[in-house]
């Protein structure tokens, strides 16, 4: 059998796991990471705030500058394991050799 190798990212997949669970943000400029009003950065912008220039490790403030309109977050880091744990075992269907190096 010859050998094959993927790597699979999950992009903005914070944001994508609180637009699963909240229907009504998609399609809408999210960013996870807290509230702008905060210090903190950016953990993930969906592609709608991405296209006002936001983007991961951005500071929150700045994010809302670029964005006033954008849903500000707070990330829920257990439900983003659960989310991966969830893909890792449909993955887990097609080989065992896995080799996980992020939560996505």
């Amino acid at each position: 059998m010859t050998r094959r190798i993927m790597h699979i990212d999950l992009d903005a997949f914070f944001v994508s796991v609180e637009q699963v669970l909240k229907p009504e943000l998609r399609g809408k400029p999210v960013v996870v990471g807290g509230k702008p009003d905060r210090r903190g950065v950016v953990a993930a912008a969906s592609y709608e705030a991405r296209a006002y220039g936001v983007h991961s490790a951005m500071p929150l403030l700045t994010a809302s500058r670029l964005c006033p309109q954008a849903i500000f977050i707070e990330g829920n880091y257990k439900r983003y394991q659960q989310a991966s744990a969830k893909f890792m075992a449909i993955l887990g269907d097609f080989s065992p050799y896995l080799e996980p190096m992020g939560i996505d």
